[in-house]
């Protein structure tokens, strides 16, 4: 007849399985794979006795969960929201395992860019609590695991056994999960310290491909006070942090990027013949042709750089024995065109070319330029300290230039939200159209900080109010680039299913129970909250319009120009059902109960079939 919501997420480990059995259909039987089979389809060779390999204490358990689905929604909490109708950022409050996993289906390969800066494990992080070794009832269970807030974080320090196990645990299955997310042409920057590099990037390499590994970037961190930095006298104090890029495919390529030079670059002078064997940039230049290797340029653009320096030589009134490299630079520098090529023979008898004065470079993977955190700019927008060393958004939006301008980007440990900061800011100033998932964990503020003093329950209440206050003050600042400029975002919050779970033996029901399950909707669900959980469910983006109307009568949800068409009424009408298919959505849902019979049912499901036959229908 119909398929219900399933309202649970997918089974990576039974996806895996199938893509294995629709390779070797023989090795997989009943869902189970045969392993000997399966080393005897690919070939002995393939397999070592022995092979390099990076494990820690609770390695297998934290694949495994990457791959276990859960039964959990994402509540849209419109009270907290800014523009909600006409934004298309999110900002998602909860466990950001449990919220990428959500995610799969509708975010599936879409993501272009990825930055986290998730705790760097320096002996006095909170980390996530993900304890895979226990059941999931015994987890839950467990005296002091969840704090007063129901989080899931403790501290991991450096007298924990399973110091670097627990945090490798922790990063393992969300780094597996965010790969599922970006695009062919995506990439992840994250953020680390010296405690994990060297057991992030091997963890990295797993998750994302040896071959993805692209750079180890370096960039400034702010410097202690000499007392801090020589307090224990072990160790010399630490200048950089670390930034490990990965691309999800080998096959990109970066744009060209320039950074800027603490001091301008003098103009020089640089040998025109290259050891590159192009016989076709092999011509008579001041009367010399090369038997091997090439000149750098064409031959009608050397012999135009050429004409220029003689016009060069002209207009100074100076000899070429009487010239300066500074009164080249300087008449370089007035020319109204910065690409003019200038061309000469040396004293030595060699072509060589003019480079221009400059005060950039290449970027490589040297970010020293920039520092890369600070409590400063956050702490302009509070007027107090309401986070310590947040990211800067500089540093972010250096990473927004590898990407296109009408990028979705994500960061699941958002902290303080530079990264939406950063996201608007450069839209502003380059008319870009990205948009930013945020996702953080509501971590309670400690009672004693300046974020707890000024009435900020949670680091989400900080995130949430500057991105707020980050969008006004840009909109101010920047008025000419912000006409359209989207500060807004939609609230989220992680909760579980909407759906009721009953158990009970056949004899344990009453009439009474029955009738209550007529309905298997959680009681304090509402419309949004069913919608939204059907958008996860069906794979459809959460930052598209909707609009409410009603149809004889009854409520009627039409999600993105009808991508979707929802009614939850506890009773519907023919006619309205009708009205429905006529408008032939790609998908509509209703609720199971709104239908008093099946014969009931079975008429919506043929008023679709003559109507909208192309229409997915299903209830919940």
């Amino acid at each position: 007849m119909t398929d219900k919501m399933k309202f649970e997420t997918p089974n990576l480990t039974t996806e895996n399985v199938a893509k294995i059995a629709a390779l070797f259909p023989g090795a997989v039987a009943e869902g189970k794979v045969n392993i000997d089979l399966l080393r005897a389809m690919l070939g002995e060779d393939l397999f070592a006795d022995e092979a390099y390999e990076f494990t820690w204490v609770g390695k297998h358990a934290a694949i495994a969960e990457a791959g276990r689905p859960i039964r959990k929604t994402l509540r849209p909490c419109i009270e907290e929201s800014k523009n909600w109708d006409t934004t298309e950022n999110l900002y998602i409050e909860g466990d950001n395992l449990d919220v990428l996993k959500l995610l799969q289906e509708s975010y599936l390969g879409k993501v272009k860019m990825i930055y986290i800066d998730p705790p760097y494990n320096t002996g006095s992080d909170f980390i996530y609590r993900d304890d895979f070794a226990q059941s999931r009832e015994e987890y839950d269970e467990e005296a002091g695991v969840y704090d007063e807030n129901g989080d899931r974080l403790f501290r991991n320090t450096e007298t924990n056994g399973r110091f670097h196990s627990d945090w490798c645990s922790m990063i393992y299955p969300r780094l597996v999960l965010a790969k599922q997310l970006l695009s062919n042409d995506g990439l992840i920057f994250i953020s680390i310290g010296d405690d994990e590099v060297n057991n992030l990037r091997k963890i990295c390499d797993e998750a994302f491909g040896e071959s993805n590994f692209r750079n180890q970037i370096v960039v400034r961190r702010g410097a202690k006070s000499v007392q801090a930095q020589f307090e224990t006298w072990d160790k010399l104090g630490q200048g950089l942090e670390y930034i490990l890029l990965y691309s999800r495919n080998q096959t990109y390529r970066f744009p060209r990027q320039m950074k800027q030079l603490e001091d301008e670059r003098e103009g020089a002078w640089n040998n025109h013949w290259r050891g590159t064997d192009r016989p076709t940039m092999r011509y008579p230049l001041f009367g010399i042709t090369p038997e091997s290797g090439q000149w750098r340029w064409g031959k009608e653009r050397s012999e135009k750089a050429i004409e220029n320096y003689r016009r060069m030589l002209s207009e100074l009134k100076v000899s070429e024995e009487e010239m300066t490299l500074i009164q080249i630079d300087e008449w370089y520098v007035k020319q109204q065109d910065n690409s003019l090529d200038l061309l000469r023979l040396s004293k030595n008898g060699k072509p060589e070319h003019y480079i221009a004065p400059t005060n950039t470079t290449l970027l490589n993977s040297s970010w020293v330029d920039l520092l890369v955190g600070s409590s400063s700019e956050i702490s302009a927008l509070f007027d107090t300290k309401v986070f310590d060393t947040a990211k800067l958004t500089p540093v972010i939006m250096r990473m927004l230039q590898f990407v296109p301008t009408d990028s979705i980007i994500m960061d699941f440990f958002s902290g303080s939200a530079t990264t939406a900061h950063a996201v608007m800011q450069l839209n502003a100033e380059d008319g870009g159209k990205r948009k930013f998932i945020m996702v953080q964990l509501p971590e309670p503020c400690a009672p004693d900080s300046e974020a707890a003093k000024a009435d900020y329950s949670n680091i989400c209440e900080i995130g949430k109010e500057r991105i707020r206050r980050a969008g006004d003050k840009i909109k101010v600042t920047n008025p000419l680039g912000t006409i359209d400029l989207d500060t807004g975002f939609r609230v989220l919050k992680l909760a579980d299913t909407n759906m009721n779970d009953v158990y009970y033996a056949a004899g344990d029901y009453t009439q009474e129970m029955i009738s209550l399950m007529e309905s298997n909707i959680k009681p304090d669900r509402t419309d949004m909250d069913l919608l939204f959980g059907c958008l996860l469910d069906w794979g459809l983006p959460l930052s598209m319009p909707h609009i409410h109307e009603q149809i004889d009568g009854f409520t009627v949800h039409t999600y993105n120009s009808g991508d979707l068409i929802a009614c939850f009424e506890e009773r519907i009408g023919e006619k309205a059902v009708r009205e429905i298919a006529s408008r032939q959505p790609l998908r509509a849902v209703f609720r199971d109960s709104g239908f008093s019979s099946s014969p009931e049912k079975i008429n919506v499901f043929e008023i679709f079939k003559l109507l909208a036959p192309n229409t997915t229908v299903r209830v919940i």
